[in-house]
């Protein structure tokens, strides 16, 4: 473990990895088993991924609809989050739906997913007009049968979500009500409760989005429209921001060896208007003296 001390002094530089220009990039995931980074372009319908070894991005997966994000199955394959809640399973080139709909859901989107230690995995939704105000999002949860049970409602913009490193607490983030929340978490039957909140952020710090936790236990949030990534002190105090060239960060996760590298996502399109700049939608890397640790696989309907 590097010392904080040792670490501040190192600066974080973001590197375009990928020139991709995503409309809305989001989810990145790293498969261990495969060594590559995967993420999504949300209105695109496509699933994106970036082979490490040879510094070269391609397109995986194109479909007819939205695909809001993914997990990384205990197989390998790949578990796509959709339009109107479907749910399917993508696997050398073939496409098998698990959940072909959720009545209530059908014209909301979802929005960001993780999985658990027990293979089920949380995953929110959103409205179709975002920041209208509507109370219509809340976050769900699927579990290894392929069953779905609505947890938390009276959500704003559902978001980013992140484990403590001892999967104890479930960060998520509300966009719409500028805050993060903490939840109890018991691993044994999947309940979340004593929701309360762990940081507030002002809106000139841009509004939280993708998220994830280091193994000391920091928090790390994609500030949409700051142009900037920061991480908080598991007390909720900012202890370092990172700056980026693209103004929409949307989404981060560490991955590579030793996951020591930050993979950060970012948009061209969404809430507050285009964002014109040359990095606009670029999927960015940041080697770190940091260490994040590695998802936990879903094991929905294996």
């Amino acid at each position: 473990m590097v010392p904080f001390s040792q670490a501040r002094r190192k600066r974080m530089k973001p590197e375009i990895i990928s020139d991709y220009r995503s409309q809305i990039g989001e989810g990145p995931i790293w498969h261990p088993m495969e060594k590559r980074i995967y993420w999504v372009d949300i209105p695109e319908g496509k699933v994106l991924r970036y082979n490490e070894e040879m510094k070269k991005h391609e397109i995986c997966y194109e479909g007819d609809e939205e695909v809001h994000g993914l997990t990384i199955q205990k197989d390998g394959s790949l578990l796509l989050f959709m339009q109107r809640g479907a749910v399917a399973n993508w696997k050398e080139g073939r496409i098998t739906f698990i959940i072909d709909e959720i009545p209530d859901l059908r014209g909301i989107g979802l929005n960001d997913m993780i999985a658990d230690p027990v293979g089920r995995v949380f995953w929110g939704s959103i409205p179709s007009n975002l920041f209208s105000g509507e109370r219509l999002c809340a976050l769900y949860r699927i579990d290894t049968d392929g069953s779905t049970e609505m947890v938390v409602d009276d959500i704003g913009v559902s978001n980013g979500l992140g484990f403590s490193p001892d999967c104890r607490i479930l960060y998520y983030t509300d966009t719409f009500m500028r805050r993060i929340y903490m939840f109890d978490y018991d691993q044994k039957s999947g309940t979340l409760k004593n929701r309360r909140v762990f940081i507030e952020i002002n809106e000139e710090d841009g509004d939280p989005d993708g998220m994830t936790v280091d193994e000391e236990g920091y928090v790390w949030t994609a500030q949409w429209g700051s142009h900037a990534v920061v991480r908080y002190t598991p007390q909720g105090f900012e202890e370092r921001r990172i700056r980026f060239p693209a103004k929409k960060v949307s989404s981060l996760c560490f991955g590579g060896d030793g996951y020591r590298d930050l993979y950060v996502t970012s948009a061209i399109a969404g809430p507050g208007g285009e964002d014109d700049s040359q990095a606009a939608g670029a999927l960015f890397r940041i080697e770190t003296p940091i260490r994040g640790v590695p998802e936990f696989y879903s094991r929905i309907g294996l």
